[in-house]
């Protein structure tokens, strides 16, 4: 079958259109590369690959800085910086840091019109939570377009007050412009979108269903992770398929040195870790399992909920110049899975999982081009089994195969060109009953086909620009009025030295959407479906602007206010009487908020705080409410300190206006007439039954607490031991999660809780 036959009959363009397009693009790209190499006859392009020393982990945005030619660059999340149009056959100092490491100072001598490469390790520092070396960090970034954009450093994650232990969808929650419903939830809310608005990558691949126990928390272990990019907003044209947020994870390599093994435990998991050197490589293997159920039940009202889950990932790399110079081959996979089995037979049983595969290819040569391979398997499967519950059976699953291919080259003149295309087979299954106990299919089974382009112009030290656009040959959706093009762009312009004015604007269409409640207070798993054919796909537009400053040494200052407007929401269709009824109707969303980010960090302390003002509002059928998710007011204030020795001690507080919930006005005897057959004496059939006001008109009391860690490393030979005590709120805050519907009685969140995690290094 030719793939002009894929298009369905009936799409906005034809495959040919966009065919030669991408065409075109493809030939000006090539044809731009030896044009470029002509003008480097004097000047040589500096490439650099910064590790680890110990391990030879790649440092993800480390700092290189030429020091004679005052100019740098930081490292991508490989590990790789490219510094082009440097003076040839010239003796040059560079230096290169990274935060914990010690900094280091190497000679360079370039040749003409040619790529020179230099591996630079890093030896880390014995000291925990040291303050960031700054050298070249301006010059390094100074036009970067990087709004809403947060680099999350393990070291920082691991410094948090730990809800049991480190996590990090529990952890974003102290970020500016990032929502939570409560403690009990890992679930994350970002200006204003649902969570099922928000991307989650592993080493490229989709995780459509990335929690662990009733939402509590995430399955993704802190040890395998090496960078995490979390992009608020205003993500540029290599990402799609969200309207909201991208969280972009990148797995570690494992140690190429030696072998080393990890261990460690806390009240609800055990974890372990293995890593280390293959021939021309290295490999990672981790692995938890959730062993006590009895730290649940404060997060679940003293409820005993039979809990146990598990996930598993490994991955392996390969690197041989004797194969193929400058390539890096990369097989991963990750496993995860939670079962949830309860002897009652008046109770739900619920399993989900995920399991993901993938393979990558990454190639650098003799020209300052880069370009990757992936194919990837993300599978999710969740099922809901009644037994004689009131539940509703549900069983949903997720088959996503996917094909990339990403160029990207960096001209003499710092600006860079990226194409891609990405292909995706995405097979659904739902089958449920709905509110008439009628079984239900959902599913189906479509391809997309995806190109983009973008342009960085960082020509210019006080000027960056990113310009691109998605490309949708095919969708997943066969409603005619999807969008072909999605065009992104993004500034920063550098008024000075010291203050940077950042702003974004884009298109972000989503196809797939998840069947969610949005009166449940604890949602179990959320079923994924692509949207209906009779909804056209959900639509948001990004409108971004903020401020960057650093007044003072070890002070730095963010502003950025954001406007987003949703159109053809699918949200789930409460007043369907008749089966012709529609399951999903359209409504809009909007939101809006300034968020403020500031730091403060003189050795030995790191202060941070976050402020946040939003406002969030959905319409349906003509009626505008609040979801439960917009919250007024955040402020999260964060101080760590290095106490010396190894000790090391954080403290968070953390505010927020009440969310919104529909209040109970009252109830009245409602007869339901189950058994006409029973003795007269039970022929009373009269039970409370509640009447709830508008939705969401009410607002509940203001959230506050205080969490407080403290840190202790120490060695006995051979094992490295890492020690952390905890306290949750600390004055033991009442903190109310929500009423009761049956009784209206208050349930709150978490009380005074203590925790701890011990983790032994080999």
């Amino acid at each position: 079958m030719s793939i002009s036959k894929i298009v369905r009959e009936g799409e906005i363009l034809s495959f040919n259109r966009p065919s030669a397009l991408f065409i075109s693009l493809i030939i000006i790209f090539i044809a731009l590369i030896p044009n470029v190499s002509k003008s480097q006859e004097t000047t040589g392009t500096l490439r650099g690959f910064v590790a680890d020393s110990t391990t030879v982990e790649a440092l993800s945005f480390a700092n290189a800085y030429i020091k004679e030619l005052q100019t740098g660059a930081t490292t991508d999340a490989r590990g790789y910086f490219l510094i082009p149009r440097i003076p040839a056959n010239k003796n040059y100092t560079l230096i290169v840091s990274y935060i914990g490491y010690r900094s280091k100072s190497i000679m360079i001598r370039l040749a003409a019109g040619k790529v020179t490469q230099y591996n630079i390790v890093l030896a880390p520092t014995n000291i925990q939570l040291q303050t960031i070396e700054r050298i070249g960090q301006r010059i390094a970034e100074k036009n970067e377009t990087n709004v809403s954009l947060q680099r999350i450093a393990i070291r920082d994650l691991e410094a948090l007050p730990k809800g049991v232990e480190t996590d990090v969808f529990r952890s974003l929650k102290y970020l500016p412009g990032v929502q939570s419903t409560g403690d009990v939830s890992a679930r994350y809310y970002v200006r204003g979108g649902a969570s099922n608005q928000n991307l989650v990558l592993i080493d490229g691949i989709t995780i459509y269903n990335p929690f662990h126990a009733l939402g509590l928390f995430s399955v993704i272990d802190p040890d395998m992770i090496n960078s995490i990019e979390f992009y608020k907003g205003g993500f540029s044209a290599e990402f799609g398929g969200r309207l909201s947020s991208v969280m972009k994870i990148d797995t570690k390599d494992g140690n190429k040195n030696r072998f080393g093994a990890k261990a460690s435990g806390s009240f609800l998991t055990s974890k372990l870790l293995l890593e280390g050197p293959i021939p021309y490589g290295s490999f990672i293997l981790t692995g938890r399992k959730s062993f006590s159920n009895s730290i649940i039940k404060k997060f679940l009202n003293e409820q005993q909920v039979p809990i146990d889950f598990y996930d598993f990932s490994f991955k392996a790399n390969y690197s041989n110049p004797d194969f193929i110079q400058g390539s890096k081959f990369t097989v991963n996979g990750f496993f995860s899975a939670d079962n949830i089995k309860n002897n009652d037979p008046r109770i739900e049983d619920y399993t989900w999982s995920n399991n993901v595969l993938g393979f990558r290819w990454f190639q650098v040569g003799d020209s300052p081009l880069f370009y990757e391979l992936g194919i990837s398997m993300s599978d999710f499967k969740g099922n809901v089994d009644p037994k004689i519950s009131s539940a509703r059976a549900t069983d949903n699953r997720v088959q996503d195969i996917g094909l990339q291919m990403d160029f990207t080259y960096m001209f003499d003149n710092r600006d860079e060109i990226a194409v891609g295309f990405h292909i995706k087979q995405v097979k659904t299954n739902l089958f449920l009953e709905n509110a008439r106990g009628i079984p239900v299919d959902l599913g189906s089974s479509s391809a997309k086909i995806t190109l983009y382009a973008k342009y960085k112009l960082l020509q210019w030290e006080f000027l960056g620009v990113d310009v691109g656009t998605r490309m949708n040959l095919t969708t997943l959706s066969e409603n005619v009025q999807a969008a072909f093009f999605e065009p992104r762009a993004s500034f920063t312009l550098r008024l000075m030295p010291q203050v940077a004015i950042k702003g974004a604007w884009g298109i972000y269409q989503q196809e797939m959407t998840t069947i969610s409640d949005e009166n449940e207070v604890i949602n179990i798993f959320e079923p994924w479906i692509v949207a209906p054919k009779y909804l056209v796909p959900a639509k948001a537009i990004h409108y971004i602007l903020g401020l960057e400053t650093e007044p003072f040494t070890n002070v730095s200052f963010n502003v950025e206010s954001y406007y987003k407007l949703v159109n053809n929401l699918p949200l789930l269709n409460v007043s369907k009487i008749l089966p012709s009824d529609p399951d999903f109707i359209s409504g809009t969303g909007e939101s809006y908020g300034l968020e403020v980010y500031t730091r403060i960090n003189p050795d030995p302390f790191n202060f941070t705080a976050s402020y946040t003002y939003a406002f969030a509002y959905k319409k349906v059928e003509g009626k505008t409410y609040y979801p439960r998710y917009d919250v007024r007011h955040t402020l999260n204030l964060g101080l760590e300190i290095n106490l010396g020795n190894d000790w090391s001690a954080s403290a968070v507080w953390s505010y927020n206006s009440g969310l919104p919930f529909t209040q109970i006005i009252g109830y009245y005897d409602k007869y339901y007439f189950q058994n006409i057959f029973a003795p007269w004496e039970q022929l009373d059939p009269r039970n409370p039954y509640t009447i709830i006001g508008i939705q969401n008109l009410g607002r509940l009391p203001d959230y506050h607490k205080l969490d407080l860690t403290l840190s202790k490393k120490f060695t006995i030979e051979p094992f490295t031991f890492y020690a952390d005590v905890s306290v949750i709120n600390v004055y033991n805050r009442k903190n109310i999660f929500y009423f009761k519907r049956d009784t209206g009685e208050r349930v709150n969140m978490l009380p005074f809780l203590p925790t701890a995690t011990l983790k032994v290094e080999l």
